[in-house]
C-alpha cells in the first residue's frame, strides 16, 4: 500500500485538498457564492448522498505494479545460489477521470516506478492504464486508460480558486484497500507553503479523514466538482489525525493540459526574483500596518520582473489577486500559470501600493544539457562539467539565482574520481577565485596545486585542500 512521509513534526502520509466555486461577476468584482450553516433539524439532517452519486462514479481504485531486481546474499553466491531474484513490488491508490474517453489523474508516487498499472472504476470495470505525463514537482500524474469502449463518467477540474476556509467538503478514495469510501470535512486552511512537501506548492488543507491509499483521490466541494487531489497528511501513525493536504485543481488542470497538448514534462514559467517573508520585524522598518508579502532581495537581469519593473526593495504581496507572503507561494502562482501568460503583480513601494503587468516565460536556459565540457588537467580532470544556468539549477532542486559550474559525470580515471568529487558536486571556488564558467574553472585548474577548493553538496558547502 502506497504511503509517503517526511521527517518534520511528524509523519506524513496522503491525503486530499479542497477547490473552488464558481461565482459570478458584479460591477468588475467575484461575487461571493452564498453560504449559509444549518439552523435548524431538518437542516442538521441534510445528507451528502446527492453530491456523492454524481462524483463517486469518476472515483477509481489503481494499482501499480513493479518488478524489481534483488541481488541474492553473497554467502549463497559462494554456494553457486547467488542468482538475482525477482520481487515483485504493489502500490494501492485512488484516481479520478477527468475526461470521458479515459483520463486519469493520480499522485505521482502512486504509480512511480511501476510497470503495470490497473484501474478499477467504482462499477468493478477494469482498465489497463498507460502514464502519458508524470510531474514530480506537483506530485501529479496522468494517464490514459487501454480499449474504453463508451463514455466514461468524469468530474469536472473546478479551478476558479473561490473556496474559503470552512467550506464542505467530501473526500473520496481507497483508504487501506478497502474500497471506495467517501468522509466529509472543512476546508481547514488554503495557500498551505511551508509543509516540506515541495519547494513549489501551496496545498489546500482539509480534516476530511484521508489514509493510505486515499493517495491520488478526489477532493469535492458541495457542487460536486474536482477542488483538489488527496495527496499527504500529518500523522504521528500513519493514520489520519485530521490534518490533510491536497494539491489544488488550477495546478492539477495545468498538469492535464499539459499531459493532452502533448508535452512530456511541465514547463514552469518564473517571475525572477526572490526574496524574504516580511517578518514583524521587517515590516516596522518597512513602515508597514503589519507583515505581508515578501521583500524583493533580487531581481534576475531581463527576467520577466525586470522587465515590468519589479526593483529590489518592493514587498510583492499579491499575483493575480492571490496574496503570497513567502517564496514558495510566490513560485506557486506564477508556476501555475502558462509560459507567456500576463500576470499583475501588487507590489508596495515607498509605502504605496502599485500594480504591474509582467508576461512570465520559461526559466533561461537548458534545463537537460547533452554533454559538458571534459576537464583535462588539475583537480577535476576527468570530470565532465557544465555552468549552471537558471533553467538546470531549477530542474536540480535548486535555486534558479545559483551560479557555478556543476559535475555532470565524473570518469574513474581522471582525478577527480580520486579527490571524491561526485556527480552534482557545484564547484563554488578554486583558490579564493569564484567559479562561474567552464573557463573560470579551467583557468583556476591550471598549474600546479595546492588547490583550495570549495564545493556544495546537496546544500552543504565542503571545503577541502588537494595537492
Amino acid at each position: 500500500m502506497q504511503t509517503r512521509s517526511i521527517v518534520l513534526v511528524a509523519a506524513l502520509a496522503l491525503t486530499a485538498c479542497g477547490n473552488p466555486q464558481p461565482s459570478k461577476a458584479q460591477e468588475g468584482e467575484f461575487a461571493q457564492p452564498t453560504r449559509t450553516a444549518p439552523n435548524d433539524a431538518a437542516g442538521m439532517k441534510s445528507s451528502f448522498a446527492p453530491v456523492v452519486r454524481a462524483a463517486a462514479p469518476a472515483v477509481v481504485n489503481i494499482s501499480a505494479r513493479s518488478v524489481q531486481r534483488v541481488q541474492a546474499d553473497p554467502f549463497f553466491q559462494f554456494f553457486g545460489g547467488g542468482i538475482p531474484q525477482a520481487r515483485v513490488a504493489e502500490s494501492v491508490g485512488s484516481g479520478v477521470i477527468v475526461r470521458s474517453d479515459g483520463i486519469v489523474v493520480t499522485n505521482n508516487h502512486v504509480i512511480d516506478g511501476a510497470q503495470q498499472i490497473k484501474v478499477v472504476l467504482n462499477d468493478r470495470r477494469e482498465f489497463p492504464a498507460t502514464v502519458i505525463l508524470a510531474d514530480e514537482r506537483s506530485d501529479i500524474a496522468v494517464l490514459r486508460l487501454e480499449n474504453v469502449g463508451d463514455r466514461l463518467p468524469v468530474l469536472a477540474i473546478e479551478d476558479k480558486e473561490e473556496q474559503q476556509v470552512g467550506d464542505l467538503v467530501l473526500a473520496i478514495g481507497n483508504p487501506f484497500g478497502v474500497g471506495q469510501t467517501v468522509t466529509n470535512g472543512i476546508i481547514s486552511a488554503l495557500n498551505r507553503t511551508e509543509t516540506g512537501i515541495s519547494d513549489s506548492g501551496s496545498f489546500i488543507q482539509t480534516d476530511a479523514a484521508i489514509n493510505p491509499g486515499n493517495s491520488g483521490g478526489a477532493l469535492v466541494d458541495m457542487d460536486g466538482n474536482l477542488i483538489g487531489i488527496n495527496t499527504a497528511i500529518f500523522s504521528r501513525s500513519g493514520s489520519s489525525a485530521g490534518v490533510g493536504f491536497a494539491v489544488p485543481a488550477v495546478m492539477v488542470k495545468r498538469v492535464v493540459d499539459s499531459a493532452l497538448g502533448g508535452a512530456t514534462a511541465v514547463v514552469r514559467p518564473w517571475l525572477g526574483v526572490k526574496g524574504n517573508t516580511v517578518t514583524g520585524d521587517i515590516a516596522g522598518s518597512l513602515g508597514l500596518s503589519r507583515p505581508q508579502g515578501i521583500v524583493v532581495t533580487d531581481v534576475y537581469a531581463n527576467s520577466p520582473a525586470a522587465r515590468a519593473g519589479v526593483r529590489q526593495g518592493d514587498v510583492i504581496t499579491a499575483v493575480d489577486g492571490q496574496e503570497v507572503n513567502d517564496q514558495g507561494g510566490l513560485n506557486y502562482r506564477v508556476g501555475s500559470r502558462n509560459p507567456n501568460d500576463q500576470v499583475q503583480v501588487a507590489i508596495l513601494r515607498d509605502g504605496r501600493a502599485q500594480t504591474l503587468n509582467a508576461r512570465v516565460q520559461p526559466l533561461p536556459g537548458d534545463a537537460d544539457p547533452k554533454q559538458g565540457t571534459t576537464i583535462e588537467a588539475g583537480p577535476f580532470s576527468g570530470a565532465s562539467v557544465v555552468a549552471l544556468n537558471p533553467a538546470l539549477a531549477d530542474r536540480l532542486g535548486g535555486d534558479p539565482f545559483t551560479t557555478g559550474v556543476i559535475i555532470t559525470g565524473v570518469s574513474g580515471r581522471g582525478y577527480a574520481a580520486r579527490a571524491g568529487f561526485r556527480q552534482n558536486d557545484l564547484i563554488v571556488s578554486i583558490n579564493g577565485r569564484a567559479i562561474n564558467t567552464t573557463r573560470d574553472l579551467e583557468a583556476a585548474s591550471a598549474g600546479r596545486g595546492p588547490w583550495d577548493v570549495v564545493i556544495n553538496r546537496g546544500g552543504r558547502q565542503i571545503r577541502g585542500v588537494l595537492r
